[in-house]
């Protein structure tokens, strides 16, 4: 388990934005907190050669959290990723979801990258439901209307935007049913509109649909504003654990939020 480092509360604030419906509640978080699934990293040790990467890395994340990972380039955050969708296995210690230890890849951990990753001679729709599973089709139109892009399902990823390609990415992980949504600096390369709408796509989502989400960004305050959770990583361990108890939704110009991103670069 994991010692927490410290804790900070902020005031609730209600603005309504686009993200979420004004008047979202606790209660409907704690509903929503229920539907995820639990993320437990005990003890991870994780070594190529001589280079320690993970240092007796502990974290616990509680079903439906939205957690953020911050830190530097090179203190093991992509390679903690790997860990948790079973591509590669710790030296020491133990992943678990769902009560389960992590032994292979995991069917209920879904990835989303930086890059798209769209098969160029595949349709939009085809993309989406590439696994295809029973009623595909049907479930990767329902997915793209949930991300705004039903009416491109017929189209080439070649012809789709960068930010629209994010989303047809997202409506893939979402077909998948996720329990842990794994997002690696998923919106790095996009242009500041295109990214604050993704954001707002984003949350909805996870607001609804309750799957436990992990976060990397080198973005502190692209974290305060999205995140339940946020930790900051260093040499291999957490060295700083922080909850964002500002109510939802948030504006990026709050005073409580900046507070908080201060102190979270601080700890970087």
């Amino acid at each position: 388990m994991l010692q927490r480092v410290q804790s900070v509360h902020g005031a609730f604030v209600s603005q309504p934005v686009d993200r979420l419906e004004a008047g979202s509640t606790r209660s409907h978080l704690d509903e929503r907190r229920r539907k995820g699934e639990r993320l437990v990293l005990e003890d991870l040790h994780l070594s190529f050669g001589t280079r320690q990467v993970l240092r007796g890395l502990n974290l616990e994340v509680p079903a439906g959290q939205f957690l953020a990972i911050v830190g530097r380039s090179g203190v093991g955050k992509s390679t903690l990723m790997r860990l948790i969708v079973g591509l590669d296995r710790p030296t020491k210690g133990r992943v678990s979801i769902g009560g389960a230890a992590v032994e292979g890849v995991q069917r209920t951990v879904k990835l989303l990258f930086q890059d798209a990753r769209l098969l160029p001679w595949q349709t939009v729709l085809s993309n989406v439901g590439i696994a295809r599973t029973p009623g595909w089709r049907d479930k990767a139109l329902e997915a793209l209307r949930d991300v705004g892009l039903a009416d491109r399902s017929n189209d080439w990823p070649a012809v789709l935007s960068g930010g629209q390609r994010q989303r047809v990415a997202l409506a893939r992980v979402l077909v998948g049913e996720p329990g842990v949504l794994l997002l690696d600096e998923p919106f790095g390369a996009l242009d500041a509109l295109t990214r604050s709408e993704m954001h707002g796509l984003l949350e909805k989502l996870w607001f609804r649909d309750g799957f436990t989400t992990v976060l990397i960004t080198h973005d502190v305050a692209e974290a305060v504003a999205l995140a339940d959770r946020v930790v900051v990583m260093n040499e291999g361990r957490v060295t700083f654990d922080v909850d964002i108890t500002v109510e939802r939704p948030r504006r990026r110009s709050d005073v409580q939020l900046s507070a908080l991103q201060d102190r979270i670069l601080q700890g970087v």
